[in-house]
């Protein structure tokens, strides 16, 4: 026997039910997108700064083996020379073709666009779950974030396997798309902040 709740449940609120979990799905994954692309731009500036000061070492250690061919042991500094000059040669050639300054501004670039998206689908979800919104409004403006987030995701660079392992820390351990009461609260002006109960 089917209980009187689902028989008497209007399906336009099973359409929306099922449209909420949906919008919930797309912010969730789209959160991980974003904060993927953030922690590959992390990444890939961390290793442009460790490529940056191995080029400054590896120039001074190649111009203290010319010294040292130079004024000291002729035949060692010449060897050492030409092994850190090759070295310093392929990761010049390295950063030449792989050029992670801009991979990091892409993936800052695109973190900012994907934003702009998640919120988008918060918002969509608080006008929809407190009935601003209707299915059908609801329903149009799922698809064209679908589409924005297409264009996107079209002109976007690859994310690493790392960034999505950091980008879950961040989520799931630091917690860093979410905020408890107090927190919010320090953040806003006393007329906006809202008091437990009790207080």
């Amino acid at each position: 026997m089917i209980p009187n709740s689902q028989v008497e449940q209007d399906p336009q609120e099973i359409s929306v039910d099922k449209l909420v979990f949906q919008i919930r799905e797309l912010y969730g994954r789209t959160t991980y997108t974003h904060k993927a692309h953030e922690k590959c731009a992390d990444i890939y500036h961390r290793r442009l700064h460790k490529m940056k000061i191995l080029q400054i070492v590896l120039s001074a250690l190649t111009t203290g083996s010319l010294l040292l061919a130079i004024f000291g042991d002729g035949k060692i500094g010449t060897i050492l020379g030409a092994a850190l000059s090759t070295i310093l040669f392929g990761l010049n050639l390295y950063l030449k073709d792989y050029d992670l300054g801009e991979l990091s501004q892409k993936h800052i670039g695109i973190a900012a666009r994907i934003w702009n998206i998640r919120e988008s689908y918060l918002s969509l979800l608080t006008d929809l779950t407190t009935g601003k919104t209707d299915y059908y409004d609801a329903a149009k403006l799922r698809d064209k974030y679908q589409e924005e987030l297409s264009a996107i995701y079209q002109n976007a660079p690859r994310t690493v396997d790392e960034a999505y392992k950091q980008a879950q820390k961040a989520l799931k351990v630091n917690e860093e798309m979410t905020f408890s009461r107090d927190e919010i609260n320090d953040l806003l002006p006393e007329a906006l902040r809202i008091s437990g109960e009790g207080e």
